[in-house]
């Protein structure tokens, strides 16, 4: 009987639960898809189905819980949402078939792996999947065309690979696909271009090849494409002219080549046109004017030639116009001036010439012109800030000449830099209204009349750079000492005579001090030691005279600091000081004296210093002042927040890196741009230097160096955003044979950025582990030097950083040797810097020859052994044991400059 009362029992509890799963069973679907969840704390906790009643109701019980929607009678479940819950695991999908009246599915910005279910495609009442986000892997399943009613498909930022699904255009009703941020191959499908809906589509950040389909011409209905950064062969289609509703165009940073087509001008909607980092040539169409809406037209980084369209007048909608580092010339259009909106003028690094349009700036508020490194002439437009929103000016290294009034008032400046040109006349800055300008570089032009005496007034100012104006003359102002912020002042060659002012120990901040070359008299400020952070000093060459200051702050310099003064004595000049009648001795035991009592004030100092750092700890922990995160950009980077970069983060590819031991990693952006992200952190004694340095970095530009593009940073933690170059590094490459001429530009192309790193940059900058696996390529095997001052970055980081010294930069030149001889043969001779050395001669030219199939007698080969010798022996003198017989990488430049293979091969 017991046994048989157990059964009965058994078989009641089954009959039970089995009411209770038939009278909801969507409520139990719901509960066996969540058991494959892996869940944070408190999370989804109210789902959870009450016992039953003895009168079950109709209603599902899932319908009041998270995420959830049902219709208005709660008898069927219409909507799933449960994004943004950080959520992990591996779905099965089996459960997706109780769902069939689901109609918005949404689990982004959650970290679901493994492969995407295909139960979801049973799901054929949805209008929205959202699954982006995530980190779902392998191929992307076929059968997404069983979702007939489906308008929404975001799969942005995951981890597929394969070729695209070819079947998503079977769906009818498609509005917007999104696929960027994944590992996509292969070519787009052409059938993408019968999505007879389609208004939105975005496959950037891929690793998709072939030519892009000329069927995308067929797409009437889509407003916003983003295809680029991929790696496609050819050019654009003429066809893609014909997307009459297009508003929205990226194919940036894709390697495209070819001219950029006509028919562009038919897009008559046409708002965002970005074409950048590309290898597109040719001329600029005439017919872009046509297009009446565009506002934003970035063509940078191409090999565009020729001019500015004089019918880009016409465009009285263009806010933004950037065409940097192309190879275009000729003069502005005059018309240019008159556009009504125009905000942003970009052309640097061209060949442009002749003056500005005189009316720039009077017709429109223009907040940021960047016209460097060109062939101008002429005077700065007098209306250039004429409406009051210029924050960046940038003339540098053109021929500008006159002076400066018409921007003496313009009070919105942030960053002027003018060197490099021929600006005459007193320094008409009114720094009593520019008080928001952090950085001025009057460096290399005609100044007279001295440094302004008002330059005080400009509190936020770190920057200040005079240095190469010959006629200058003046003295060093009493007042300029008090800025708070000033990290960098310059004002080397100016003739300016006087003494080192005593206030220049209120200058807390100050790291760089370069008064060289003038004819500054008297004796150092012993108060000068003081500035704990100064980093670079040099005062070599003026007419000072006395003792050397023996404060730490000086010991940390080498001799150069201080050459070139006769009359100066003391370490570290091989010049002892003569104590001829005891008043020099006097004094000596006096400052020892004074140091002892300092020291007992330091000690205190220290003390203090340490208890209000420890509580400062315990305070910072509670107050969790890292959340505030503030984002730089130094342009390259779309208009982007530092909570967007910090979005992209969630799923990133990790890269090997030789140098740091800081995280370094590939993401994503959410406009679908690929970036490398290093992380980094300091502390707070630091920051400021560090902060500076990474403000450099940014601001650097040349075509041979990997750009910094931007900075998202907290108080003790920063990203680092650096371009993406997808095709790898010398290293990789090294074995491939090439000829001379591929060889020797390779050679030339690397000594200009490391020239361009020690010799453009004031102070010099060292790259600090240079080799092949550090040059990054592009798809034209065009070397950008990678990785580079990040051991400075590194010193920075851990307060060990002691400044600029001349070793470091003899040691990139013997790293810039051995990588020199490693594209010499081939690979082989890795890290040969010491054991060239140990080769004969002879014995080393015949197997470079051998290396590089040149041993014939003809008059070729024997002009290329010529030149293959003379680089070897730059390799040599690169690589000799005693550095200050290495020349400088300008040396280096200028011996290499003088042979050009490509005419003679």
């Amino acid at each position: 009987m017991e046994i048989l009362h157990h059964y009965l029992f058994i078989i009641t509890f089954i009959l039970i639960f089995s009411i209770s799963s038939a009278t909801d069973p969507l409520s139990q679907a719901l509960l066996t898809l969540k058991s494959e969840f892996i869940l944070p704390p408190n999370t989804l906790t109210g789902w959870v189905i009450p016992q039953e009643n003895q009168n079950p109701s109709p209603k599902i019980h899932a319908c009041s819980w998270t995420g959830i929607k049902c219709n208005q009678n709660s008898t069927k479940i219409t909507s799933l949402d449960l994004s943004l819950k950080n959520i992990s695991g591996i779905l099965s999908g089996h459960q997706f078939n109780n769902f069939l009246d689901l109609i918005y599915l949404n689990i982004s910005h959650n970290l679901f792996s493994g492969e995407l279910p295909i139960g979801i495609f049973n799901l054929t009442s949805l209008k929205t999947l959202d699954i982006s986000r995530n980190n779902f892997s392998s191929v992307f399943p076929i059968g997404i065309s069983n979702l007939k009613n489906l308008e929404t498909l975001d799969a942005f930022s995951n981890s597929f690979s394969g070729p695209l699904p070819p079947d998503v255009c079977e769906i009818v009703s498609l509005k917007v696909v999104n696929f960027a941020g994944s590992y996509f191959g292969g070519s787009i499908p052409s059938a993408y271009g019968s999505c007879e809906r389609l208004e939105f589509l975005h496959l950037a950040g891929n690793l998709l090849s072939g030519n892009l389909p000329i069927e995308f011409g067929k797409l009437k209905s889509v407003t916003h494409m983003e295809i680029g950064y991929n790696s496609y062969q050819g050019g654009i289609p003429w066809q893609f002219g014909n997307m009459s509703e297009l508003k929205y165009l990226d194919i940036a940073g894709a390697n495209l080549s070819g001219s950029i087509p006509k028919q562009f001008g038919d897009l008559a909607n046409l708002v965002t046109l970005f074409l950048f980092r590309n290898s597109l040539s040719g001329l600029i169409p005439d017919e872009l004017s046509n297009i009446s809406s565009l506002s934003s037209l970035d063509l940078s980084d191409n090999m565009l030639s020729g001019p500015i369209p004089d019918s880009f007048s016409n465009l009285k909608s263009l806010r933004l116009l950037s065409l940097m580092y192309n190879n275009m010339n000729g003069p502005v259009p005059e018309g240019m001036a008159k556009l009504p909106n125009l905000e942003s003028f970009l052309i640097w690094d061209n060949m442009f010439s002749g003056t500005l349009p005189q009316e720039l700036g009077k017709h429109s508020k223009l907040k940021w012109v960047d016209v460097s490194t060109n062939d101008f002439v002429g005077v700065i437009p007098p209306y250039i800030c004429s409406q009051g929103e210029l924050n960046r000016l940038m003339l540098f290294s053109n021929h500008f000449s006159g002076g400066l009034s018409s921007i003496s008032n313009c009070s919105s400046l942030v960053r002027i830099r003018l060197e490099d040109n021929l600006f005459s006349g007193y320094m008409s800055l009114d720094f009593k209204v520019l008080r928001d300008v952090s950085y001025v570089d009057l460096s290399n032009n005609r100044f007279t009349g001295g440094i302004p005496l008002d330059v005080f007034h400009a509190s936020k100012l770190e920057h200040f750079s005079v240095s190469n104006n010959p006629d200058l003359g003046g003295i060093l102002p009493e007042k300029t000492w008090v800025l708070p912020v000033l990290r960098n002042f310059s004002a080397s060659s100016c003739n300016i005579s006087g003494r080192i002012p005593e206030s220049i120990s209120s200058c807390e901040n100050l790291e760089t001090l370069n008064l060289a070359e003038n004819n500054l008299s008297g004796e150092i400020p012993v108060k000068l030691g003081s500035l704990m952070k100064l980093k670079f000093l040099n005062l070599s060459y003026n007419d000072l005279s006395g003792l050397i200051p023996i404060q730490n702050t000086f010991k940390s310099m080498d001799s150069s600091s201080f050459v070139g003064n006769p009359n100066l004595c003391g370490a570290p000049l091989a010049r002892p000081c003569h104590h001829g009648n005891g008043i020099s001795e006097g004094m000596e035991l006096g400052s020892r004296r004074n140091h002892k009592v300092a020291w007992v004030v330091v000690l205190c100092a220290v003390v203090v210093v340490l208890s209000g750092f420890l509580f400062g700890i315990v305070y910072y922990r509670r107050q969790n002042v890292n959340r505030y995160w503030k984002m730089v950009s130094f342009g390259g980077l779309p208009d982007v927040t530092a909570s967007d970069v910090l979005k992209s983060f969630r799923f990133v590819e990790p890269m090997e890196t030789s140098y740091s031991s800081n995280p370094v990693c590939k993401a994503v952006l959410l406009t679908g741009m690929t970036i490398v992200v290093r992380k980094i952190e300091w502390g707070t004694k630091g920051s400021n230097v560090l902060l500076d340095f990474i403000n450099r970095i940014g601001s650097l530009r040349h075509k041979n160096l990997v750009r910094l593009l931007g900075f998202c940073y907290n108080k003790n933690l920063g990203y680092l955003l650096f371009e993406y170059l997808p095709n790898g590094n010398l290293d990789e490459k090294i074995g491939v044979k090439r000829d001379w001429a591929s060889k020797y530009k390779l050679v030339i192309n690397i000594a200009k950025g490391l020239s361009y790193l020690h010799h453009d940059c004031h102070p010099a900058i060292p790259h600090g582990n240079l080799k092949a696996s550090n040059i990054a390529v592009d798809e034209n095997m065009e070397p950008r030097l990678a990785e580079f001052a990040f051991k400075t970055i590194s010193a920075m980081e851990t307060g060990e950083y002691k400044g600029l010294t001349e070793h470091d930069l003899k040691d990139d030149i013997f790293h810039f040797g051995e990588v020199v001889l490693e594209i010499l043969t081939n690979g082989k001779r890795k890290n040969g810097g010491i054991s060239v050395h140990k080769t004969p001669k002879d014995a080393l030219l015949k197997e470079v020859y051998d290396d590089n199939e040149v041993t014939g007698s003809s008059s070729s080969s024997k002009s290329v052994q010529e030149e293959i010798k003379l680089v070897l022996e730059v390799v040599l003198a690169c690589t000799t044991s005693k550095q200050s017989d290495r020349p400088s990488m300008e040396d280096v430049l200028k011996i290499l400059s003088r042979l050009d293979p490509e005419k003679k091969m």
